[in-house]
């Protein structure tokens, strides 16, 4: 049994396509868990309820913590903790390895123009010290022997389904109603993002190969990034938009979030798009020979 715990959620429902490679005795956790497949076992739970991980990695051979909690600081600080301690107790007490689905936020700031997985482990915010915190809990169970854990770390998301990503919200949306695509604080900085049917698809193989296991690995993501400004027009070209982009300060973000909450969490985010920021995935695409989607196909499956 694989065991999906927020499979409701971007990375989910295409890491339960990609599962049927390995398995088909797949467990999909949620709230209001739905099949992707038709054998998928679907399991209703809110993770965050005492006793409810336990419940839902029971019998299981592998468990993917991929849940996205709210964006929001308080939210992270108070639950991702108490999340990821019963999903480490649980997978230890059922002998299920962990494979947990984890963002860039805890490098240090220094690391940003050319991220690997050797990059230092110092957060420049807040967000960055409770992804460091549980990620270092589920590493520090891996050297006491006492977990088999791999850490899946991929920069931005783009492409199908990724809803709430920055791409769809302030790009494709306001592209498609004749508007100019936001960017944040640098149009001419260079952006790696992570196509997610590429991340599913090597989260899958990830926890499917014995020897990936007690280390980190970078998702697949194409090496060319692009600026800003040359993303956007990607998009334009491929929606047959007018390729329009406007540049929004820091102070902008702070000023709409008094409006708009998820707003109001951007800005100590912000230092990831004042440079150029570089994704590198060499080390997964050597070890399974593996070729990431370009950008130019990426967008064009995204549009389609």
């Amino acid at each position: 049994m694989q065991t999906i715990l927020g499979a409701n959620g971007t990375i989910g429902s295409l890491l339960a396509k990609e599962l049927r490679t390995y398995t088909q005795s797949i467990r999909l956790v949620s709230r209001n868990p739905k099949k992707v497949n038709d054998t998928d076992e679907l399991f209703p739970a809110d993770l965050l309820e005492p006793g409810s991980v336990e419940k839902a990695v029971a019998g299981s051979d592998v468990v993917y913590l991929v849940v996205g909690l709210d964006y929001n600081i308080k939210v992270w600080q108070e639950k991702w903790p108490v999340l990821m301690r019963s999903t480490i107790d649980a997978c230890v007490r059922n002998r299920a390895r962990l494979v947990f689905f984890d963002n860039v936020y805890m490098y240090d700031i220094k690391a940003i123009p050319h991220m690997t997985e050797d990059s230092p482990i110092n957060p420049p915010g807040r967000k960055g010290i409770v992804r460091k915190q549980i990620s270092q809990m589920l590493m520090d169970e891996v050297k006491a022997g006492r977990l088999e854990a791999l850490i899946a770390r991929a920069a931005d998301f783009y492409g199908p389904g990724a809803d709430k990503s920055l791409v769809t919200e302030m790009v494709i949306r306001n592209l498609s109603k004749g508007k100019a695509a936001n960017w944040p604080v640098d149009a001419d900085k260079k952006h790696a993002f992570t196509f997610v049917p590429d991340a599913a698809k090597a989260t899958a193989l990830l926890g499917n190969t014995s020897d990936a296991y007690n280390q980190v690995w970078h998702m697949p993501t194409d090496r060319n990034a692009l600026t800003g400004r040359e993303f956007v027009s990607l998009f334009a070209e491929s929606m047959k938009k007018k390729n329009k982009v406007m540049v929004m300060p820091v102070w902008l973000f702070k000023i709409l979030g008094i409006f708009i909450p998820i707003l109001k969490e951007m800005p100590e985010m912000m230092y990831q798009y004042d440079r150029d920021y570089i994704f590198d995935s060499s080390k997964f695409e050597r070890k399974f020979n593996f070729k990431p989607t370009s950008y130019r196909e990426g967008v064009r499956q995204t549009v389609a």
